[in-house]
């Protein structure tokens, strides 16, 4: 949205100190503006003359653009009473929601509150300015949220080396995606995939069948007598250890969630 007003007084000076308080500004802050008319003095003193104009027009930042239309949009929820914290760095921008319906915000699983942030960031972005990175919080759900889908891949990720068998997880956006793929690829002996189409998509957790020892039905199914050895955190297999080094999948790009939306 711009922002237009034009400043009236005796000298352009005036005008513009006029426009500027107009719009809440200081005399002292720099701004663009337009010379529309130059004073004209009157005649004699007597006759004619006119008053400098000065035009100046704003237009809303990114950030601007992002808090008005979240705002915007909690109110047609019938949201009003939900306060937005806004926490602005150098090409990101974040917004952390609280009040006590803020559960409505986040909905199933946190989708009500991707939708919000990925919605948010579209309008923030829709313009000529730098792209900046838009984050809709609320408390530290989110955090919470990456330490469970953290926690389920590595438990999927183990239950494949020992059952040898592969777990598809319910559809993900590309964000939440990487984070399974980074939990399951540290893990030895375990990887991890994505199949499905759209909304569709989602991860899939296996064996690494390049991994010795990893076969159908379970790697310790070839144990004497056929017998299976307890599956916990004191007698896993050194192929299904922990490795840090492995280089995770890469679906949700370094810019977080959905990635980063063009224009």
């Amino acid at each position: 949205m711009l922002k237009e007003v034009i400043g009236v007084g005796d000298t352009e000076l005036e005008a513009l100190n006029d426009a500027k308080k107009q719009l809440g500004l200081d005399e002292t802050d720099d701004v663009e503006f337009e010379l529309i008319q130059r004073a004209e003095k009157k005649m004699f003193g007597l006759f004619g003359g006119a008053p400098a104009k000065v035009r100046i027009i704003i237009k809303d930042t990114p950030e601007e653009k992002a808090e008005k239309f979240l705002r915007e949009v909690l109110d047609k929820m019938q949201l009003s009473s939900v306060e937005v914290e806004k926490k602005s760095e150098e090409g990101a921008v974040e917004f952390n929601l609280s009040g006590e319906d803020v559960g409505f915000v986040i909905g199933r699983r946190g989708e009500t509150l991707d939708a919000l942030q990925y919605l948010t960031s579209l309008v923030a972005n829709h313009s000529e300015d730098p792209y900046i990175k838009v984050t809709v919080n609320t408390g530290n759900y989110r955090e919470k949220r990456e330490k469970t889908l953290e926690s389920l891949g590595r438990k999927l990720a183990f239950k494949a080396i020992k059952t040898g068998k592969k777990t598809s997880l319910e559809p993900m956006n590309p964000y939440e995606r990487r984070i399974i793929h980074t939990s399951v690829q540290k893990v030895n002996g375990a990887i991890s995939w994505s199949e499905g189409e759209g909304a569709a998509r989602h991860v899939v957790i296996g064996p690494d069948p390049k991994v010795k020892g990893n076969r159908k039905g379970g790697y310790n199914n070839n144990r004497r007598g056929g017998s299976r050895r307890s599956y916990n955190s004191n007698n896993r297999s050194k192929s299904a250890s922990v490795n840090p080094d492995r280089v995770p999948l890469n679906e949700g790009g370094e810019t977080g969630l959905y990635g980063r939306l063009d224009k």
